[in-house]
């Protein structure tokens, strides 16, 4: 039975919706970690003294500051990603001549993926900018750039719109399009390269849980390894604009490699892996069973 694009895509979006969630549920605390580091690298010894020092300071609560629109970042962002990625992949198709039900090749799929992550960054900015100043915001005090921190997501979203206005929620857009566009080229590449391992010559939709979730792992591994300095330098426009006017990407990168030195871009780069691996072998996880069960579900109509 074929599916018409209407009904395609909206298996795509909820599939997406699901594989967001399963990313924020298994990975919330890493990214947390990572934020604090990026932002504040010489507050923290390493991720150990992360951890140890928020959980003494903030409690246990202090991991998840920021969930709620982590949440609904990746929900709105792999939602509009994968409906995207499956019209990317047609466009592919019709690039290189070939019929709409062929299959592409891991490099085709890599290049949709990363056509498709564009469109998704104007919805994760915002979202992403509201997660990331909550989960800051306790290093803001201590460092006097705020005094009086906005705890909640409300007092985040007013606080923009009272000192930027709308335009103020794409703060770090440029940054987030430099991360994503060559990251999921890398992300889709390495989760269909693997894919493609683990097959052996079978069906790539035989696959069991362990190899999906081992191939989510290593297409998130990839996209983190390949973009690392750009979402460090993304983060620290986004939260430190919060004190004040923040350079744009080439004057944060400059500022930070001239004080700070190079290895400043790559902190908290260990909880940003621990967590690309795992997260994102969940949401293909979810991803990819939903989606095989919703098709399911159409076909047996």
């Amino acid at each position: 039975m074929r599916i018409n694009s209407a009904v395609q895509a909206a298996i795509d979006l909820t599939a997406g919706a699901a594989g967001g969630t399963a990313c924020v549920a298994t990975g919330q605390p890493f990214d947390t970690a990572k934020v604090k580091m990026q932002t504040f690298p010489s507050m923290y010894k390493g991720l150990v003294d992360c951890f140890v020092q928020t959980y003494k300071q903030v409690g246990l609560r202090g991991f998840y500051k920021g969930t709620t629109p982590a949440l609904v970042a990746n929900i709105a962002e792999n939602s509009v990603l994968f409906m995207c990625y499956g019209f990317c992949q047609q466009i592919v198709r019709r690039i290189v001549g070939v019929d709409r039900k062929t299959k592409l090749s891991d490099l085709q799929n890599a290049a949709a993926g990363s056509f498709a992550s564009a469109f998704a960054t104007l919805v994760l900015c915002p979202t992403e900018l509201v997660k990331c100043r909550l989960q800051a915001m306790h290093e803001m005090q201590l460092s006097g750039k705020v005094i009086q921190g906005h705890n909640t997501v409300w007092s985040v979203v007013k606080g923009v719109i009272q000192k930027d206005g709308p335009r103020g929620f794409y703060r770090g857009w440029s940054s987030t399009l430099l991360r994503e566009v060559p990251g999921y080229f890398f992300f889709f590449g390495g989760y269909e390269l693997s894919r493609t391992f683990f097959a052996s010559g079978r069906s790539k939709d035989e696959l069991g849980p362990i190899p999906l979730l081992l191939s989510g792992g290593f297409g998130g591994s990839c996209l983190w390894i390949a973009v690392y300095p750009v979402d460090c330098v993304k983060s620290r426009i986004q939260v430190l604009s919060m004190a004040g006017k923040q350079a744009g990407f080439m004057g944060t990168f400059a500022t930070v490699v001239r004080t700070e030195g190079v290895l400043a871009l790559y902190s908290g780069l260990t909880p940003t892996m621990i967590r690309a691996f795992v997260a994102n072998g969940a949401l293909f996880l979810a991803y990819e069973y939903s989606r095989k069960l919703m098709m399911k579900q159409i076909d047996s109509y």
